[in-house]
């Protein structure tokens, strides 16, 4: 049995209502809730993400979304100095 892990990507949405922004949780998984900076932020199916992100916009509690750059981030780091410590 193999498992097929999905394609996901993260989303910060900026609301103006943290109660009606409990309603995100339809759309994605929500990870992590800002009370203070009023913002949500979830994980929605890299598949259908365009369409997922213009339904986001349109309610009226969403003040702006913005996609995470993780992805597009690089993972490889090198070591400036290539000497051994002692």
């Amino acid at each position: 049995m193999s498992m097929i892990i999905a394609e996901r990507l993260g989303l910060a949405v900026w609301v103006k209502d943290l109660k009606a922004a409990r309603s995100l949780g339809r759309m994605g998984n929500i990870h992590y809730v800002s009370k203070r900076l009023k913002y949500v932020f979830l994980y929605i199916d890299g598949q259908k993400a365009e369409q997922t992100i213009r339904r986001i916009e349109r309610l009226y509690f969403v003040d702006r979304v913005q996609r995470s750059f993780r992805r597009e981030l690089s993972t490889e780091f090198h070591k400036l100095n290539q000497s051994p410590t002692v």
